[in-house]
């Protein structure tokens, strides 16, 4: 049976990476995150053959979401964000177009297919992780080598660490790791490696874990 394909793109001057979550369905086609240059991700869905009907935004940062205005104006598109984010989204002018997600949601895909979403607060309070086909798209929450800061409003070190050494923990050491920048030498690793290599995952106390994530940086 084909897996769903996920396309990746490394775009903009944060060293974002943008998805696209292609599945079976030809009437689908998913945008995670689409941020910085909209149009690399509509050119490709032309090449595909099929237009973007949904987006996922992992957090509402603007690094994150300052594509959307443009994909909306091309095309019907379902905004679908954890319902906890809605605050700081509802003065965009999103509101018939948001999807508000409970934790744990799946998002079916047509033939049998389908995402889950995972809510991971810490970076945000309404964070959430992709699951598909044994592939995590992480966002903020988790990186390569590194988790998202806690330091933004909205942020909680301790509620990252639940996010983390609880969720997450929970997850088969083979799930691939898809993160939302390209802020390591690799720009994917599986969680079993990340449990041995990630210095934020390396914490028993949420106490020990809080002072590291938040010690002061240059």
């Amino acid at each position: 049976m084909a897996q769903i394909a996920i396309e990746r793109f490394a775009l903009g001057p944060m060293q974002n990476f943008v998805y696209l979550i292609v599945p079976q369905a030809k009437d689908r086609l998913i945008a995670v995150d689409p941020a910085w240059a909209p149009e690399v991700l509509q050119a490709r869905a032309q090449a595909l053959g099929r237009p973007i009907t949904d987006v996922i935004l992992t957090h509402h940062h603007p690094d994150h979401r300052n594509g959307v205005e443009v994909l909306l104006e091309q095309h019907p598109v379902r905004i679908h964000v954890q319902k906890s984010e809605l605050p700081w989204l509802k003065d965009l002018g999103w509101r018939s177009d948001l999807v508000l997600h409970e934790p744990g949601d799946r998002l079916e895909l047509g033939l049998g297919e389908s995402l889950r979403l995972i809510h991971t607060p810490g970076h945000t309070p309404g964070s959430q992780c992709i699951e598909c086909a044994g592939r995590l798209l992480t966002g903020d929450t988790l990186f390569i080598d590194g988790c998202g800061r806690c330091d933004l409003p909205g942020g909680d070190p301790n509620t990252m660490f639940h996010s983390l050494f609880d969720t997450l923990a929970a997850l088969p050491a083979s799930t691939i790791v898809l993160p939302g920048h390209d802020y390591a030498p690799t720009p994917e690793a599986s969680m079993g490696e990340q449990r041995k290599t990630n210095p934020y995952l390396q914490f028993h106390s949420q106490l020990d874990f809080s002072r590291y994530r938040m010690r002061p940086r240059d």
